[in-house]
C-alpha cells in the first residue's frame, strides 16, 4: 500500500503587504459583495477576475428560491470574463464575503464546484490562476487551484 500526501502552499498576509494591483483587486471584490443578491442566506460574496489584458471583471453570488438555480460569485465572474474575453487568460481571482453588516474576519474559500470551474479555466489557458481570498484579519494567497483541489477531475490535466 502507498500513501499519498498532499500539501497546499498558502501565503498569509495582511492588507499592508499588498501591492497596488492586489489592493485594487481587493477593493473591487469588496464592492462586488454589495451588489450580490442573497436574500436567503444573507451571505454576500464578491469575486473579481484579473485578466492578462489587465481588464478586471467582477461578479457576485445570485441566489434563487429554487436553490440550485443560483450562481456563486466566482462562477459569475469567470463566466462573464470568458464571455467578454474568450481568448484572454485569467491571471488571478479574488474572493470576499460580507454577512451581518461586515466582511468576514477569516477568508472564505471557493466551494467545490467553483474550484472545478477555476481548474477548467487554468487548464483552458494553460496558465496558473492565483487565488486571493480576503478576510479582515488576514488574506490568503494561493498560487494555483490545484493547491485547493489536489485530486481534481479533468480529461486534460
Amino acid at each position: 500500500m502507498k500513501n499519498l500526501i498532499f500539501r497546499a502552499k498558502i501565503r498569509v498576509c495582511s492588507d499592508k503587504e499588498l501591492n497596488q494591483t492586489e489592493k485594487n483587486l481587493i477593493e473591487l471584490v469588496k464592492e462586488a459583495t454589495f451588489r450580490a443578491y442573497a436574500p436567503y442566506s444573507g451571505l454576500k460574496v464578491g469575486a473579481a477576475v484579473l485578466l492578462a489584458n489587465n481588464e478586471i471583471i467582477s461578479g457576485n453570488n445570485q441566489e434563487n428560491a429554487a436553490y440550485p438555480l443560483g450562481s456563486c460569485a466566482e462562477r459569475t465572474a469567470l463566466f462573464y470574463a470568458n464571455a467578454r474575453f474568450p481568448d484572454v487568460a485569467v491571471e488571478a481571482i479574488a474572493v470576499a464575503a460580507w454577512v451581518d453588516g461586515d466582511f468576514l474576519s477569516e477568508p472564505i474559500t471557493p466551494c467545490g464546484g467553483c474550484r472545478q470551474v477555476i481548474l477548467e479555466a487554468q487548464i483552458r489557458y494553460n496558465h496558473p490562476i492565483r487565488i486571493i481570498l480576503y478576510g479582515k484579519k488576514k488574506i490568503y494567497f494561493v498560487e494555483q487551484i490545484t493547491d485547493l483541489l489536489p485530486l481534481n477531475f479533468s480529461f486534460r490535466s
